[in-house]
């Protein structure tokens, strides 16, 4: 069993949904790929276009057609920002959002490499309040991948708490300040999940208080291919069993 701590708070007897965080098919997938993305019926809260730093030197013509098939499943569409640790200038974050706007229409960004302390919280806030006022109602996922300074959470409408091996994640614990908010507000990644511990992941999440999820059976490659750059095997089973509630 897992090592966690108490869960993220729910009000007692609800039902807790998980559902489907896509956080990056490459950009050669096929439309094929993004129509079992956004199949009917599959319980999908975002995806985000291409597993790059941003939106490609040009516009393109599959990323807006897979763009246009999550917006049409009822998804929300993420233009990828890569902060790369707080290194990249603000002007140039701006720039790929403009881009990811006007090419692909998204509905926020999802910002990768973000960082996690307390001295980079005010240069994180001032880039989420600004994309906020270029795109209304944006959706902004920070991409940290553990969890950052508790300070984090009111710039955003969702934390990436976790992004790791499933090796990590058995063991992984919840930071307690999580508790004081709702489960939409984390998100989990997960690769190198074997196919017969989908059910022991989808536990930890559940109980760790995430609301969105990946798990997948891919890990690093040889050649740093990202494991998020494909659907995993088992995508029918998965997203089969993160559409039904578990009572809490």
């Amino acid at each position: 069993m897992p090592h966690v701590s108490a869960p993220a708070c729910t009000d007692a007897g609800t039902t807790v949904h998980l559902g489907a965080a896509v956080p990056g098919l490459a950009a050669e997938t096929a439309l094929a790929t993004w129509d079992a993305v956004c199949r009917p019926g599959v319980p999908l809260h975002w995806a985000a276009l291409g597993t790059g730093s941003g939106p490609g030197r040009g516009p393109d013509a599959v990323r807006a057609a897979a763009a246009a098939r999550v917006a049409g499943a009822g998804g929300l569409v993420l233009g990828r920002l890569d902060l790369a640790a707080g290194t990249r200038s603000f002007g140039a974050l701006l720039s790929d959002a403009h881009r990811h706007l006007e090419w692909y229409g998204v509905d926020g960004f999802l910002l990768v490499r973000c960082p996690t302390d307390r001295a980079a919280l005010p240069e994180v806030r001032r880039l989420t309040t600004t994309l906020r006022a270029l795109r209304s109602g944006a959706h902004l996922v920070l991409g940290q991948g553990t969890h950052p300074h508790p300070g984090y959470v009111e710039t955003a409408d969702q934390l990436v708490t976790f992004a790791g091996a499933w090796s990590a994640y058995r063991w992984s614990q919840v930071e307690p300040w999580t508790a004081d908010y709702p489960v939409r507000r984390f998100c989990h990644l997960v690769y190198g999940v074997p196919r017969g511990h989908l059910d022991e992941a989808l536990r930890i999440a559940r109980w760790q208080g995430a609301g969105s999820v990946f798990l997948t059976d891919h890990t690093v490659t040889r050649d740093s291919r990202s494991p998020w750059s494909r659907l995993p095997g088992y995508w029918d089973d998965f997203v089969s069993r993160i559409g039904t509630g578990v009572s809490e």
